[in-house]
């Protein structure tokens, strides 16, 4: 299959290129992501290859289908660029990478408290100006805390299971479906306001939709205990930017790890270094010391790269052999699902 692959670094060349020997599989690796503007590099392919702040919007599958492309390939868990309304009109497949590696996501998330917690990027940043000074420095154990966990998939799981067995923490859940495994181990589920109100450390692992955008809102704030941390490797938009900006100000928030970013599309995943960033937000965030951002590196290991591509080749041959599409993202199951 000729596959337009949009939005491309050189780790998602290296490891397509290596995966796709045993497809074999027709590659056009394209530096620009799939929008409005650039859709029409996507003439001739059976097939587009997409990432997270990729669009991929009415207006682009109108044109993607005109162009007679039939397949939509994520590669990555995430579909809420993607109308999917749109593209089961236009009778555009759409696949994505639910499973890559949540191991790498849910060990991150649990570094990224630790990071935060006990003050690391301070110490480091410190430790290079040879200044060993501690004052400042305390942080505070992990264990026997008590997590709130929204969302329990794959990465929620695992990150809860980790919390509890690996660090003793007291771990309470939220999700519609709760895991017997989890509360076979101690994991109580709860209501996510109560979950809000009772968390000293909340981690954010659910699909953005409708329903949980701006789950973390100033209203959640203000009713969460004094002195939460908020932990985000999921989708930026759960979290209200300016609410939580708010409540830094406040003292209402005690530290904020993010790995995700509301308005993230026109930052992550570029070289700004010699740029002017004019999102006062993004910028406002950065000048608080308890707050620590990552450009959305959580699922970057070398496992994680190589499934993804796996899976992302996989369905595409799948697709073009007119094999049932296993990682499917079906507008009407996902609507039922919400």
């Amino acid at each position: 299959m000729r596959i337009a692959v949009f939005n491309t670094k050189p780790y998602d060349r290296r490891f397509l290129t290596e995966a796709n020997a045993a497809f074999g599989h027709d590659l056009h690796f394209l530096e620009p992501r799939l929008e409005p503007a650039t859709v029409s590099l996507a003439a001739g392919h059976r097939a587009v290859c997409v990432f997270v702040n990729d669009t991929v919007d009415a207006e682009v599958l109108e044109a993607l289908a005109s162009q007679d492309t039939k397949l939509v390939a994520l590669r990555c868990a995430g579909f809420n660029n993607v109308d999917l309304a749109a593209a089961r009109r236009l009778g555009i497949e759409v696949v994505r990478v639910p499973a890559y590696s949540p191991h790498a996501v849910a060990e991150f998330t649990i570094g990224m408290m630790l990071a935060v917690d006990r003050r690391i990027p301070r110490a480091w940043a410190r430790v290079r100006d040879n200044n060993f000074a501690l004052e400042g420095l305390i942080g505070r154990n992990l264990h026997g805390r008590t997590v709130g966990v929204v969302g329990t998939g794959k990465i929620g799981a695992l990150v809860a299971r980790g919390l509890r067995l690996g660090f003793g923490c007291t771990v309470l859940a939220s999700d519609l479906v709760p895991d017997p495994e989890l509360e076979a181990i101690g994991v109580r589920y709860v209501p996510r306001d109560l979950l809000l109100r009772e968390a000293e450390i909340v981690t954010l692992h659910c699909p953005l939709t409708p329903d949980t955008r701006h789950l973390i809102d100033a209203a959640a704030i203000e009713a969460a205990r004094d002195g939460l941390m908020i932990v985000n490797t999921s989708r930026g938009a759960l979290i209200d930017t300016a609410a939580l900006i708010t409540g830094l100000k406040r003292r209402k928030i005690g530290a904020v790890a993010l790995d995700v970013y509301e308005q993230e599309a026109d930052l992550f995943f570029e070289d700004l270094s010699s740029e002017i960033v004019s999102d006062d937000l993004f910028q406002r965030l950065l000048t608080f010391p308890n707050v620590l951002i990552t450009g959305h590196q959580a699922f970057l290991t070398e496992e994680a790269l190589a499934a993804i591509a796996e899976t992302t080749l996989r369905s595409a041959a799948d697709a073009e052999a007119g094999r049932p599409l296993e990682n499917r993202v079906d507008a009407a199951r996902m609507a039922s699902s919400k």
